[in-house]
């Protein structure tokens, strides 16, 4: 809940991983540890995409806060 927390904070945002790794109990040095709670993060809330990898940056909410309609991966992407 930690990190989920911290990226609803800033939706959009990158959040480094040494953040996130600051954010999570028992913090350490182990990156890793930020990765396996993510998996677990996208797992637990069903949707995937949500949570964007930022490579070699960090991870991203990948959430409009203006946006009318909720979060949906199955919705049909708009057309050009």
């Amino acid at each position: 809940m930690a990190l989920l927390g911290l990226l609803a904070r800033r939706p959009g945002w990158v959040v480094s991983r040494a953040d996130l790794l600051r954010a999570l109990p028992g913090a350490g040095r182990d990156e890793h540890a930020v990765e396996t709670a993510m998996a677990r993060l996208r797992t637990a809330l069903g949707t995937p995409k949500l949570i964007q990898t930022v490579v070699k940056r960090g991870y991203r909410l990948a959430v409009d806060p203006r946006a009318e309609q909720k979060y949906d991966d199955r919705a049909p992407s708009p057309r050009a």
